[in-house]
C-alpha cells in the first residue's frame, strides 16, 4: 500500500511519473487555456493526451505561455501522449510522434503509448478510414513485435523518455514484453472503484509495469454529454460512485470529497491516476482538499484510507461488466460512435473528423482477431 505522501510513480528505469495526472480526453481548444492554467496552478504537473483527441495544439499553446513567463520548465512536466490506431505499421511511428511533437511544441514527452492494441489502414488524414459499405478499414497484419522495435527506436532518438501501452491485456502486453530491449514502462487502462482490474494490476506488477488509470471517476459526465447527440447509449452502465453510499460516507468521515475519496482509493494502490474535468473548481478541488484551495493542504496526498475503508471500497469492484469503454470495434463500435458524436457536435473543432458529420452510425466488421481483443483482466 502506497503512503499518503507519495506522488510519483518510479519506472524501472528510475524515471518518475506525478501519480496524479490531469486528463485532456473531450478537452475542446475552446476550454483549453483555462483547464490547463487551473490544472498546473493547483499543483498537476503530469499532462495527458493523444494524436486522436485533436487537442495536441491547444496544449502545446498553453504549456508554452507557461514556459515563456519562467513559471515552469519544461522538466519540471511530465506529458504523456499516444500513437494514433493509424500509425501501427512500423514506418509511420516516427513521422506521427514527430507530428505530436511540432503540435506540443516539445522536442521530447516523456511517454509515448500505443493507444490501442488494434488499428486501422492509414488512408490519407481519416482518423476513422472506412470501405464502401461504412466499415472501418482494420489492419489486420498489424505485428506488435515490430510496432514496438519502431517504438523503441524513438527512444533511441529522444523523441520520447519512456513508452508504453494503452488499453493492452495480459496476453498482448506479455508478447511485446518478451520481445522488448526497452520493456514496456507503463501500462494505461480504464480503471475505477467498479472496475478495478486486480488481475491486470497484478500481471503488470511482476513485470515491473506500472499502471495508470483513465476514467478513474467511472467518467459521470460520459452519458449526458453523448445522450443529446443521438444514437444509442443503452449499451453504456450507468455509474454514480460520487454518490454511492460507501463512498459519501467515507469522505465524510475523511473531511474529503467522494471524488479525492475515490482517487485516493486508487493511488494507495500504487496505480495512477488521470482524472478529466473542464471545470477549473472540479480540477483544483479533485487534487487539493477542499474548495477553498488552501496551498497548505494537498487533497489525495495528506490523509490514508483505514484497513476498513479499503475493504468497503473493494467490495464494490463488480468486473468488466461496469466497463465504460468496451474499445472492441467489432461489436457495435461503441469506442468510435463515442469519438463520431463528439466530434460531430465540434467538426471546427477537430477537422480530421469532419467528413463523417453526415454519419449515423458506423457499421463494424464483425471478424475478431486476437489484434483486436480489448483489455481484460486476464
Amino acid at each position: 500500500m502506497m503512503g499518503a505522501g507519495v506522488k510519483n510513480l518510479v519506472f524501472k528505469n528510475g524515471a518518475k511519473m506525478p501519480i496524479m495526472g490531469f486528463g485532456t480526453w473531450q478537452c475542446s481548444d475552446e476550454s483549453m487555456d483555462a483547464s490547463i492554467d487551473a490544472a498546473l496552478e493547483a499543483g498537476y504537473r503530469h499532462i495527458d493526451t493523444a494524436y486522436l483527441y485533436g487537442n495536441e495544439a491547444a496544449i502545446g499553446g498553453a504549456l508554452k505561455r507557461w514556459f515563456d513567463s519562467g513559471r515552469l520548465k519544461r522538466e519540471d512536466l511530465f506529458i504523456v501522449t499516444k500513437l494514433p490506431v493509424v500509425g501501427y505499421q512500423p514506418d509511420r511511428v516516427e513521422k506521427y510522434l514527430k507530428r505530436s511533437l511540432n503540435a506540443l511544441q516539445l522536442k521530447y514527452v516523456d511517454l509515448y503509448l500505443v493507444h490501442q492494441p488494434w488499428g486501422l489502414i492509414e488512408t490519407g488524414e481519416n482518423m476513422l478510414p472506412m470501405d464502401e459499405s461504412g466499415n472501418l478499414l482494420h489492419d489486420t497484419t498489424i505485428d506488435h513485435v515490430a510496432l514496438w522495435k519502431a517504438m523503441e527506436a524513438q527512444v533511441d532518438a529522444g523523441r520520447t523518455r519512456n513508452i508504453g501501452l494503452s488499453n493492452f491485456n495480459s496476453r498482448q502486453i506479455k508478447r511485446v514484453f518478451l520481445s522488448a530491449r526497452i520493456p514496456p514502462s507503463n501500462l494505461q487502462v480504464e480503471l475505477h472503484v467498479y472496475f478495478q482490474q486486480r488481475e491486470l494490476v497484478a500481471f503488470c506488477a511482476a513485470l515491473d509495469i506500472t499502471v495508470c488509470a483513465y476514467a478513474p471517476l467511472a467518467s459521470p459526465s460520459m452519458i449526458p454529454a453523448f445522450a443529446p447527440l443521438g444514437g444509442d447509449v443503452d449499451s453504456i452502465p450507468r455509474l454514480s460512485p460520487l454518490t454511492e453510499p460507501v463512498v459519501v460516507k467515507i469522505a465524510e468521515k475523511h473531511g474529503k470529497t467522494s471524488a479525492q475519496v475515490l482517487l485516493r482509493h486508487i493511488v494507495q494502490r500504487g496505480i495512477s491516476v488521470i482524472p478529466k474535468s473542464s471545470n477549473p473548481d472540479r480540477i483544483r478541488q479533485n487534487f487539493q482538499v477542499n474548495i477553498r484551495y488552501r496551498p497548505s493542504q494537498e487533497g489525495i496526498f495528506d490523509f490514508n484510507l483505514d484497513d476498513e475503508d479499503v475493504r468497503q471500497l473493494d467490495a464494490l469492484d463488480r468486473g468488466s461488466q461496469c466497463r465504460l469503454f468496451s474499445g472492441n470495434i467489432h461489436k457495435g463500435g461503441q469506442i468510435f460512435w463515442l469519438h463520431i458524436q463528439m466530434y460531430r457536435a465540434r467538426p471546427s473543432t477537430f477537422p480530421v473528423f469532419g467528413a463523417l458529420g453526415q454519419l449515423s452510425l458506423v457499421r463494424t466488421n464483425e471478424k475478431l482477431i486476437e489484434l483486436n481483443e480489448v483489455a481484460t483482466p486476464v
